[in-house]
């Protein structure tokens, strides 16, 4: 893709707008916190410290609402102590009197932002946004218990933010019950594909958000609704069976009474996950239809389907009756629970990710040099620049850069589009109303809040509202309002051009890496196959450890794939070994070697059944031959299975015929792998 279209794209995905669910109430919280923070700083201490607790509050609010599975109270106060710590630490250096000092302080923390993303995203926002107020803030204080004092303001913001949520819950854990209503829609929209296309492809990642959202704080696990504990496991038990119930090669031929018996049971599969989806996201019982329960338990099922397919009707039939049972509203609350570490217990673990992160081809690294660098000339820039609040430049460089290419673009583009319109609202209102003091606080807390509401909607719209609400709320000290009108705009475009520079120069290309994370698919597919194969060598039953976390390694392989593929769609990059024809037949290759193996394991024996020897070596070759289809892979070069070939077809027909199928099915898989990525002509991605 050429530059120019890839900046096209970019721009055009960073204007857009997109219709979400609003949460107002949520968002009202917020404002609220906001509110309180500002109008006790004013009356108590004036517009200066009003103006800095404002920040922490704000700030608080938005930790609040990023993408994690953390309590929303602990959110708040880590994000209000951080920014707090930030700037007295910022103002300690001295910012006005040693901008050497301050510069430094400025790379070093920039720096560790950029890392903070090893961590997960909404670490990274908080530690980017941390820098970027702490800009502003530092700019506040005159003296050293001044800086003491704003900064205890804006931790209190943070705490006020945080009592809100415990005083205040909206719809309380509700993001959790999204994450596990999701999964069990997903699985239901499984069911139903399957009527029409017995192969169907299943997206694994909402039953990963709902084992993400599974994992809870010792806190959390005490007050966890009962419901919400045990679903995830049986949806992941239902896929398998779902899949096998419906494939031809190991189930009921494509047409006849059998399949027509399949449909129906897969219908009523899709209906009662639905119903149960439904119970769970609203927290109330369970309304069954009543023709699917008929289809489900109707006698007919054992006289027309037989082996396998039956198998996989009685173990369905038993699965959603647990998930009806597990998805009622109950009082009590489970016991057990998947254990997430408190940020105290998490920090030697991020730390240590962090530092093995420091390395030549990291693109963490290369993203905390990139932002580290660009804010830094930014700050010399805006400082020498003759237009004063010369701040405004690398905050909102840092504000905007991402460790992608296509993230970085579009938040720049939007940024400068969204401060263009949010500034000239702000100027317009102030040159009809000249607002005072509290009027000023109270738009800059109307700005507040239509951000919180439309967040979600597009990072355009989101820049709209926080420039506006700097523009009031800077206006509550009597600052005129021109003083932030051009120059802001001028430095916003500043800091958006060097942030896109910054990424052309010194990139971190997410499409020569394809190869490397096709590859690593391809590994972790190759162990979940062999680790399964190996238990009908040694029959231990369908609940076995390790076959699961084989599972869940293809599992996080496969979403690392199709997020790098995302990530490189728009890169201006010519690929280096993979068309997008080939991209998308060695993905299709992949996700069915996957499904195979999938429908070898729901039939897996039973403790004490007998034994197929033959099946070690098959996991065996397995295991090697996916290790150096791997390596050649990586190496640009075509992967052969003859070893494999060899050892399925040595075989004296073994005494599990799915087995057999399973092993024949497994290589035209790998066969349609090496036949997607045989050498071609380069092309443009």
């Amino acid at each position: 893709m050429s530059w120019l279209r890839a900046l096209r794209k970019t721009a055009r995905s960073g204007m857009a707008v997109e219709r979400r669910r609003l949460e107002p109430l949520v968002a009202a919280r917020g404002a609220l916190g906001l509110a309180l923070v500002v109008g006790g700083s004013l009356a108590l201490f004036g517009p200066g410290v009003a103006a800095s607790s404002a920040f922490g509050a704000f700030q608080a609010a938005i930790a609040t609402f990023q993408r994690s599975w953390r309590p929303r109270p602990t959110l708040a106060l880590a994000s209000g102590a951080s920014l707090a710590v930030s700037t007295f630490l910022g103002y300690l250096t001295g910012a006005g009197a040693h901008p050497g000092l301050f510069l430094a302080l400025l790379v070093l923390w920039t720096f560790g932002a950029g890392l903070a993303w090893t961590a997960g995203p909404t670490v990274g926002i908080i530690a980017s946004s941390n820098v970027a107020i702490m800009l502003v803030t530092v700019t506040l204080p005159t003296s050293v218990a001044e800086a003491a004092g704003h900064a205890a303001m804006i931790a209190v913001g943070g705490l006020v933010q945080a009592a809100l949520v415990v005083l205040l819950p909206v719809r309380r854990w509700g993001a959790h019950r999204d994450a596990l209503a999701d999964a069990l829609a997903a699985e239901a929209d499984y069911a139903r594909r399957l009527r029409q296309d017995p192969t169907a492809p299943f997206d694994p990642v909402p039953l990963m958000t709902a084992r993400s959202a599974a994992a809870v704080t010792p806190r959390q696990a005490r007050r966890r609704p009962a419901e919400l504990h045990g679903a995830r496991g049986l949806a992941e038990r239902i896929r398998p069976v779902l899949a096998s119930l419906a494939d031809p090669a190991v189930g009921v031929p494509a047409e006849g009474t059998e399949r027509g018996r399949v449909r129906e049971l897969l219908g009523a599969a899709g209906a009662i996950l639905d119903a149960a989806a439904h119970a769970i996201r609203h927290g109330e019982p369970v309304e069954l239809p009543p023709a699917a329960v008929a289809a489900l338990r109707t006698p007919d099922t054992h006289g027309i389907l037989h082996g396998p397919s039956r198998r996989a009707a009685v173990r369905l039939a038993a699965l959603l009756d647990d998930v009806v049972e597990t998805a009622e509203p109950r009082t009590e609350t489970a016991a057990a629970a998947r254990a997430r570490p408190s940020l105290l217990a998490l920090t030697p673990d991020v730390l240590a990710a962090m530092r093995a992160e420091l390395r030549r081809d990291s693109p963490i690294l290369r993203h905390a040099i990139r932002v580290s660098a660009v804010t830094a000339v930014g700050y010399v820039l805006g400082s020498a620049l003759p237009l004063g609040h010369g701040y405004w430049a690398p905050m909102a460089s840092v504000m905007v850069m991402r460790p992608d290419f296509t993230q970085t673009y579009a938040r720049s583009v939007a940024r400068f589009g969204g401060t263009l319109v949010g500034v000239a609202l702000a100027t317009a209102v102030v040159q009809g109303a000249h607002p005072d003091m509290w009027s000023s606080a109270a738009l800059a807390v109307g700005c507040a809040f239509g951000m919180y509401l439309l967040m979600r909607t597009g990072y355009v719209v989101t820049q709209v509202c926080v420039s506006a609400y700097v523009v009031f709320l800077l206006g509550m000290g009597g600052s005129e309002w021109a003083q932030t009108v051009r120059e802001r705009v001028i430095l916003t475009l500043l800091g958006g051009v060097l942030a896109m520079l910054g990424y052309a120069l010194y990139p971190a290309w997410e499409t020569p890496r394809l190869r490397g994370r096709l590859a690593d698919w391809l590994v972790a597919d190759g162990r979940y196959a062999a680790t399964v194969v190996a238990h009908y060598a040694d029959p231990a039953g369908s609940v076995c450890p390790d076959v699961r976390e084989a599972l869940l390694a293809t599992r996080a392989a496969r979403i690392a794939w199709q997020e790098a593929l995302v990530r490189a769609t728009h890169e201006p990059v010519r690929h280096r070994g993979l068309s997008h024809a080939a991209t998308e037949d060695a993905e299709h290759a992949l996700a069915q070697f996957g499904r195979i193996v999938m429908l070898m394991e729901a039939h897996l024996p039973e403790r004490g059944a007998p034994a197929v020897p033959a099946a070690a070596t098959l996991a065996e070759a397995l295991r090697r031959a996916t290790e150096r289809g791997a390596k050649a892979v990586r190496e640009r070069g075509e992967p052969d299975w003859d070893d494999l070939r060899e050892t399925v077809a040595t075989w004296d027909a073994p005494p599990d015929p799915l087995l057999r199928t399973g092993a024949r099915m497994l290589l035209e898989a790998l066969d349609e792998l090496s036949a997607a990525l045989e050498p071609q002509s380069p092309q443009p991605a």
